[in-house]
């Protein structure tokens, strides 16, 4: 059975704002992306103790701790 040519328009209009709309809603949601995000505050605390620990390590190493 033939397609009739309106229906046939139809269907490929309909096809055709569909993909309109599906590159339109993709481009939307790609977008310019934001600013970035703002580093964690430095723990001053575990730095220290890191730092510590490291030297302890290191006078014990040359050992000059005793």
């Amino acid at each position: 059975m033939p397609v009739k040519p309106q229906i046939l328009a139809a269907i490929s209009g309909a096809v055709q704002a569909y993909l309109q709309e599906e590159e339109a809603w993709q481009a939307a949601a790609a977008g310019p992306p934001g600013p970035p995000l703002p580093a964690p505050p430095a723990n001053l605390w575990g730095l220290s103790g890191r730092q510590w620990a490291m030297q302890t390590r290191q006078l014990m190493q040359r050992r000059a701790l005793r």
